[in-house]
C-alpha cells in the first residue's frame, strides 16, 4: 500500500520515537576497560553498577563503589590445564604470577596422602581449624582432621593457612573465635593467612541471621586485628553476595580477601588475593572433591 508524502514524516517521527524507547528500557552495558577483568559494568544515571550471577545463576546488581581498590587482574593471563582443572595466572608485563592451591577439612577424609598432593603441582593449602556451631549453643568446635592434616601438609613441604567458620553475633565472640584458632596454630609454622569465614546458612535457621551488615563488618575486623596483633597474616573469606549486600566493603579496604566464585571467570570488581574457583576439584592423593584455589602474588 502506498502511504502518502505528508505521513512519512510523521512515520518517520514515530520510528525514531519508538527506538528511543525502547533503548531507554534497559541500561546499556560496558565492559571493563582496565585490562581484561571480565566484571560486567552497568551505567545507569551516572552511576556505574557491576552485574553479576550466584551459583544457580541468578544476576544481580550492586553499586561499583569508588573507595574500594579495584581487581585489575588481566584474564588474558590465566590459562586452565585441560587435564587436572588447575588454573594459572602469569602476567610477565605487571610482574604478577600464581601459585595453586586447596582448602580441606573433615569433609576430604583421613586418608590425604600429603606428598601425592604436592607432587600433583599444589604449592598451599588452608585447612579448617574449626568452627562455632550455628545452633543456639553455639559451642566452639575444632575440624575433626585438623592435626592430622597440618602436620601431614607442613611435613609434605607445603605452605600452610587456616580458616575458622564464624558464627559470632558479639564482638567478644569474634575476639573468641580468633584466640581459639591462635591456640591451635601456635605449635606450627604457618606461613600462609589465618581466615575468617562467615557465610548465609542456606536451608536453616542460624544464630547470625539478625546480625546486622555493621555487627558482620565489625566482627571481620575485631577477628582480624586480634589474629594480625599475634603475629599473623589475616583474610576475610567471602563470595559476591556476601561482599556485595552482607559487609560493608569501604569499611574493609585495608584486609584481604579470599574470594569464592565457580564460575569459569571471576565476576569480582575488587581487589582480592585469592579466588576459591571449584568445589568440585580432583587432586591426586585426596579420595573425595576439594576446592581448588588461585593465590595471585606480585613478584618481588
Amino acid at each position: 500500500m502506498k502511504r502518502s508524502k505528508t505521513m512519512l514524516p510523521v512515520l518517520v517521527c514515530f520510528l525514531i520515537l519508538a527506538a528511543c524507547a525502547a533503548g531507554g528500557a534497559e541500561a546499556p552495558v560496558k565492559e571493563e576497560t582496565e585490562g581484561t577483568t571480565g566484571v560486567r559494568i552497568e551505567e545507569k544515571d551516572g552511576t556505574d553498577y557491576f552485574v553479576f550471577q550466584d551459583v544457580k545463576e541468578n544476576s544481580y546488581r550492586s553499586e561499583l563503589l569508588d573507595s574500594v581498590p579495584k581487581n585489575t587482574y588481566d584474564l588474558d593471563c590465566l590459562t586452565t590445564d585441560e587435564a587436572t582443572g588447575f588454573k594459572q595466572y602469569n602476567d610477565e608485563e605487571n610482574g604478577i604470577t600464581s601459585r595453586m592451591g586447596i582448602d580441606v577439612s573433615e569433609f576430604q577424609g583421613e586418608d590425604i596422602d600429603w606428598k601425592q598432593v604436592k607432587d600433583s603441582g599444589i604449592e598451599f593449602v588452608i585447612i579448617r581449624a574449626g568452627y562455632r556451631a550455628y545452633g543456639e549453643t553455639g559451642e566452639l568446635v575444632q575440624d575433626a582432621m585438623f592435626e592430622q592434616n597440618i602436620e601431614g601438609a607442613l611435613e609434605a613441604g607445603l605452605d600452610v593457612g587456616v580458616y575458622f567458620f564464624s558464627q559470632a553475633v558479639t564482638p567478644g565472640e569474634a575476639v573468641e573465635e580468633a584466640e581459639f584458632v591462635l591456640d591451635l596454630i601456635r605449635p606450627y609454622e604457618i606461613t600462609g593467612p589465618v581466615v575468617y569465614d562467615t557465610e548465609e546458612i542456606k536451608g536453616d535457621t542460624a544464630r547470625t541471621d539478625d546480625n546486622t551488615r555493621q555487627e558482620f563488618t565489625n566482627y571481620c575486623k575485631v577477628f582480624c586485628d586480634t589474629v594480625e596483633h599475634a603475629g599473623y597474616d589475616s583474610m576475610i573469606y567471602a563470595n559476591m553476595k556476601w561482599m556485595a549486600f552482607t559487609l560493608d566493603m569501604e569499611e574493609l579496604t585495608d584486609y584481604d580477601f579470599w574470594y569464592a566464585d565457580y564460575h569459569e571467570l571471576p565476576q569480582n570488581p575488587y581487589y582480592y588475593t585469592i579466588w576459591q574457583y571449584s568445589e568440585t576439584g580432583e587432586v591426586p592423593g585426596i579420595n573425595a572433591n576439594v576446592d581448588l584455589n588461585i593465590w595471585f602474588e606480585k613478584e618481588s
